[in-house]
């Protein structure tokens, strides 16, 4: 299934990069998601920086069908490669079950600011529900995204 969200900030590449690859940043909008534990390398690269984020997720929001496969938490490793301050590539992944998310990450700028799009290929490889239960994963990284916008905004006025 595809997957794509733009998060506009007021701020403009330079800045919205910055915070993209601070472990303080990541690690703010992990608690905002909700998730029971986190850790979090950033690396520095030439132009950019690779971020792990190895995340224990709650699983109490999703339907039965999907705890059935998940448990009552899930571990979720989010890695996103950053080449330069415009494009990266995201990938998630969750160690021992049989989904999947990747795509590419870019930052746009604009006359009022810059957009974060992120554009993904879900998959969930179980016969008969996964179709369903891409849905669900797709549901479940919109959220997280809005909330890594609520953190995000509120971060580039300042409130750290």
């Amino acid at each position: 299934m595809k997957f794509r969200r733009e998060l506009a900030y007021e701020a403009g590449p330079d800045e919205v990069f910055a915070m993209l690859a601070d472990p303080a940043f990541r690690e703010k909008v992990a608690r905002a998601q909700g998730v029971v534990s986190v850790d979090v390398t950033i690396t520095p690269t030439a132009s950019g920086f690779t971020m792990v984020s190895d995340q224990v997720q709650d699983t109490a929001g999703l339907p039965a069908i999907a705890r059935k496969i998940t448990g009552d938490t899930t571990r979720a490793v989010v890695r996103e490669e950053w080449s330069d301050a415009t494009s990266g590539t995201i990938e998630i992944t969750a160690p021992g079950k049989p989904t999947t998310a990747s795509g590419t990450a870019s930052l746009v700028p604009g006359s009022g600011g810059t957009t974060y799009v992120q554009e993904l290929e879900v998959t969930v490889k179980v016969p008969l529900v996964g179709g369903k239960l891409e849905k669900v994963m797709a549901d479940n990284i919109d959220g997280g995204l809005s909330a890594e916008h609520a953190v995000g905004t509120a971060w580039l006025r300042g409130e750290r």
